[in-house]
């Protein structure tokens, strides 16, 4: 048989290059493209819903009063001293406010940046350990999973918190790589100590505890005591203290009543008793992980199987699996057995869970990738199924209305989901990540449309519609009163803190300490309401019915959660 010349055979190279060249080129497009699609809908829906309380609307308003008085230190509430967190997530919003202006995105923007954060370290470490497809997984598995990509776009602490914790996590796994250097593990370990010294200026000394309670237990675990000499701990400690003591410092100096509410009340207190009444049973956080994670829920025994497992290709003492799962296992179960309990305390472990996932999907073959699409498409039609019982709810005090419209909303996200679904399905045969990734954008879609339809709740209740018609009337000097109602959406919109009247409810510590900021009680107020200065009160239904028989009240506007009254007819509205 003849042999193929120089020539043929350059030409057959050439011909293979230019192919393998035309396929780099069409995945870079896919992939530029399906991180368009998320970056335009991530940012774009920010802006599409109003303020819900009370988180939204209460880290919105403080953020703007300390933008209105240039004070970085002493945090307010209603022009009240609110000490209940620290300030880092109202500061990143106030620099939001001073690029772009007041607004619900810019309000948001804050939590929105921690969860592109927190997608795009814990991608990093997860290439640096496990390679670049599985760092791809690890991206899919938080872009969908909604306790990640649905909480960054509602303005709460925890949320920014989670995603500084997912930077301490990341470094913590990308220092201890057995190729990393003497200067380049120094340079992650400071990086983490800082992003530590970050969180305790987000939230407190969780910033702290919960790494440190990771450590230990994985230390327990490992028997890996060197991994204490590798933290740099003189020098990470000084980092974390020059990050954290300059406002705790002048905070302290300034209001020498800070130290022990803050330290003792709302850290000690509120972790071993119900002084807050948010208890809940030790199994609260179970159903949120889960469903948190849904999209994922069917990978959960693989994900313990890739904790426990070795790293493949190296001789490292440090398992980076099995510290991602230590820090979720170790986070959950010390929120399980605290006396406070809401929700998103529990969001920090979705960065862990991720990792995971990355790695587990990363070896999963085919047939069982298979077995999940059908397993998901069945809790998806479920989903559908059930989307009438939304119509049927009248829970909070809403009205039944809102949820009906909001049942629709429902239906269609599980039907974008179940598109998806059958999406990953055909793309199956060209192979798992493919069809990984279109399943992930399509639960991705389907819970943004959820997240979205919320807006037939949120804005009646947020008080956005009535709010142009009072601030017409409404002027900076004059007093708009809270009668026994912290009304957490309303002072936003209208630019205009409230002066509580009798139950301060969680601005009581700041109604102590300066009382002649606050009316004490019912009669007191209705001596000011006559004193003839014009003024406004926002109230609820119930306590307007109750006030109106032996108080001149105009009603300027009203909704079905609030009624907003002044003391001078002619600020009332049309009737």
């Amino acid at each position: 048989m003849p042999q193929p010349t120089s020539q043929q055979r350059a030409s057959v190279a050439s011909s293979q290059s230019t192919q393998g060249a035309v396929g780099w080129s069409a995945a870079t497009g896919w992939v530029a493209l399906f991180v368009a699609v998320a970056l335009v809908v991530w940012f774009v829906s920010l802006d599409m819903r109003h303020l819900v309380g009370p988180d939204e609307g209460r880290y919105a308003e403080i953020s703007r009063e300390m933008f209105a008085s240039g004070d970085w230190v002493t945090i307010r509430y209603n022009a009240l001293k609110y000490f209940e967190k620290p300030p880092f997530h109202m500061w990143v919003t106030v620099v939001g406010y001073e690029l772009f202006g007041l607004g619900e995105w810019q309000a948001r923007l804050a939590v929105a940046l921690s969860g592109l954060l927190g997608i795009g370290v814990s991608m990093m470490a997860a290439r640096r350990w496990f390679g670049a497809r599985a760092a791809a997984f690890t991206g899919l598995a938080l872009l969908a999973a909604p306790m990640w990509s649905v909480a960054a776009h509602f303005n709460t602490l925890d949320m920014t918190l989670a995603g500084v914790m997912s930077c301490v996590l990341a470094f913590m796994l990308m220092g201890q790589h057995p190729d990393a250097s003497v200067a380049a593990r120094r340079g992650w370990m400071v990086a983490c100590w800082a992003a530590m010294g970050v969180a305790i200026l987000t939230k407190g000394l969780v910033g702290i505890a919960l790494p440190g309670l990771v450590l230990v237990v994985y230390t327990m675990v490992t028997r890996d005591w060197g991994l204490w000499r590798r933290l740099h701990l003189a020098l990470g400690v000084v980092v974390m203290l020059v990050i954290t003591v300059p406002w705790f410092y002048l905070v302290s100096v300034r209001n020498p009543e800070f130290p022990n509410f803050f330290f003792i009340h709302e850290h000690w207190q509120r972790y071993t008793s119900n002084i807050h009444s948010r208890s809940g049973s030790v199994f609260y956080f179970l159903p949120l992980v889960i469903g948190g994670f849904l999209p994922w829920a069917g990978i959960f025994p693989k994900l313990w199987t890739a904790m426990r497992a070795p790293v493949e290709g190296t001789q490292a003492r440090f398992r980076p699996a099995l510290m991602a799962g230590i820090w979720a296992i170790a986070i959950f179960v010390f929120f399980s057995i605290s006396r406070s309990k809401l929700p998103g305390y529990i969001v920090p472990v979705i960065p862990a869970l991720g990792i995971l996932a990355g790695v587990a999907l990363d070896r999963l073959s085919p047939r069982s990738w298979g077995k999940q699409l059908i397993g998901m498409a069945i809790v998806a039609a479920c989903g559908l199924l059930a989307s009438p019982v939304v119509a049927t709810l009248n829970a909070n005090h809403i009205p039944n209305s809102f949820y009906r419209a909001y049942a629709v909303w429902v239906a269609v996200a599980f039907v974008v989901m179940l598109l998806g679904i059958a999406a990953a399905r055909l793309l199956l045969r060209r192979g798992v990540l493919p069809s990984v990734a279109v399943y992930a954008m399509g639960m991705y879609l389907g819970f943004t449309v959820a997240l979205l339809g919320h807006e037939t709740v949120g804005r009646p209740a947020s008080g956005a519609d009535i709010a142009p018609q009072i601030a017409q009337k409404l002027t900076p000097e004059m007093p708009l009163y809270g009668v026994q109602m912290l009304d957490h959406t309303l002072p936003f919109y209208l630019r205009h803190p409230l002066t509580m009247v009798g139950q301060a409810d969680e601005l009581t510590f700041g109604a102590t300490v300066e009382p002649q900021r606050v009316v004490p009680d019912v009669d007191s107020f209705t001596k000011l309401w006559k004193n003839g200065q014009p003024a406004m009160a926002v109230m609820s239904p119930d306590t307007y019915l109750a006030l109106a028989p032996t108080l001149s009240m105009y009603v300027v506007a009203r909704d079905w959660r609030r009624v907003v009254v002044a003391n001078v007819a002619s600020l009332a509205g049309p009737q």
